[in-house]
């Protein structure tokens, strides 16, 4: 493998199929200063782990600026610590104003906010609601027979279960099915902008809501996001609150929407793990974590060295940028046995970090889970068979599928499938 000829961020093939490189990686080189840009791609599971836990060391500042972020500053910062000279010229980084680029203490801080706020209850509740929402949006999607899943069932369905755990009124659901695209494209693409916040729409939403809630309160998610003081007494502005509640809002939908995809993609492509879940529902939370391990959402995330260090072995200057690449260290032979291989009761799935780790752990993961888990107990029991289209997709063994066009996430755009409804 050629690796001085890779351009790991421009080359469409690696960003639809970068399995092959990824997994070289992770076995021979976990730490891997990239020839085209100096940014570091780290594939090692364990030094993954060290970057998501080291926030002081590694910044979120730059979680979706790129492999060259610097370029947007007016210098470029020089020394072993460029903390401060970082704190000071955040207000031009994409995505400023979003608890994922959010350092300690300020993450510290709006975090809080939103922890004391999914709380077990909530969730319940909310799962209940989900059990029923399901079966809701799968009544017309099994009585076709036949349905492309992300855009009939996934998309509007995760979009209702966050909007319910928030209480959001159900006469805004349609309004925002319509904006669901946030105005922005997804990190990591061609198309994604570079203006401040792919955010923006949702804020003077979610500003006026907050408002209303602290006007009167309604005993939801966002009356308590409208109540909450930061950990030091001080009540936020509504546009601070309201900022959280948009990145939850969004972030519960996206990921988890490529997660179903990926989930009904093996279960349909694969007759033997249908036969298997069918049989034995108690194996579906273990199947979800296999998912999770080796076709997770998040293929990697940015972080920014603020204080040279050395990681693997290899020396990381102040100033570089490292991608995280957690769909590569969930599949670190190190750490996983046999790691290119599904296996649905692999004992230590859930180690994967699909969902984060550390101080940017995904506050989500549990209502993720439940999504997945819900849809998939539902399908099977409705149905006598689910199969990918053959029209769509191809027939077994030369399947087509289309991917997010991306180096930073990964899920298919879209998916076809029939099913034989059980009578």
């Amino acid at each position: 493998m050629d690796l001085d000829s890779i351009d790991y961020f421009k080359d469409m093939r690696l960003a639809l199929d970068p399995w092959g490189l990824l997994d070289y990686l992770a076995e021979n080189k976990p730490v891997w200063r990239e020839p085209r840009y100096g940014a570091v791609i780290v594939t090692g599971y364990e030094e993954a782990l060290t970057v998501l836990r080291s926030p002081e060391t590694f910044s979120s500042a730059t979680i979706v600026a790129g492999p060259n972020p610097l370029k947007r500053l007016p210098a470029r910062p020089e020394g072993d610590d460029i903390t401060e000279f970082i704190n000071d010229h955040r207000h031009l980084l994409p995505e400023n104003d979003q608890i994922v680029s959010a350092d300690p203490p300020a993450h510290t801080a709006q975090r809080a906010l939103l922890m004391g706020l999914i709380t077990p209850k909530r969730l319940k509740e909310n799962e209940e609601f989900i059990w029923r929402l399901t079966d809701r949006h799968l009544d017309p999607v099994l009585a076709q027979g036949s349905a492309e899943i992300i855009s009939c069932y996934a998309q509007p369905y995760t979009l209702l279960v966050i909007a319910d755990l928030m209480g959001v009124p159900e006469e805004d659901h349609q309004m925002l099915l319509a904006r669901r695209g946030f105005g922005g494209g997804m990190p990591g693409t061609s198309g994604a902008r570079q203006g401040h916040s792919t955010l923006e729409v949702l804020y003077d939403y979610f500003t006026e809501r907050i408002e209303d809630r602290r006007r009167t309160p309604r005993g939801d998610v966002l009356s308590g996001m409208a109540a909450a003081r930061f950990p030091d007494g001080q009540v936020p502005a509504p546009v601070e609150v309201a900022r959280i509640a948009a990145n939850m809002f969004a972030a519960g939908q996206e990921t988890t929407v490529r997660l179903i995809g990926a989930a009904l993609r093996r279960i349909a492509d694969d007759p033997g793990i249908q036969a298997r879940l069918r049989a034995d529902r108690a194996l579906i939370p273990r199947f979800v974590e296999e998912t999770l391990r080796i076709e997770g959402p998040i293929k990697g995330e940015f972080r920014l060295c603020l204080k040279t260090a050395e990681l693997g072995g290899v020396l990381i200057p102040a100033g570089t940028s490292v991608l995280v690449a957690n769909g590569a260290a969930n599949r670190d032979p190190r750490q996983f046995e046999c790691p290119a291989q599904f296996r649905v009761e692999r004992e230590n799935a859930r180690r994967h970090i699909a969902f984060g780790q550390g101080v940017h752990t995904c506050p989500g993961a549990p209502l993720a889970r439940s999504e997945a888990r819900i849809t998939i107990e539902r399908l099977l029991d409705r149905t006598d068979d689910i199969a990918i289209s053959q029209a769509a997709h191809g027939p077994a063994g030369a399947r087509r599928y289309d991917y997010m066009p991306t180096y930073m996430f990964t899920g298919l755009m879209d998916l076809t499938l029939e099913f034989t409804v059980r009578r």
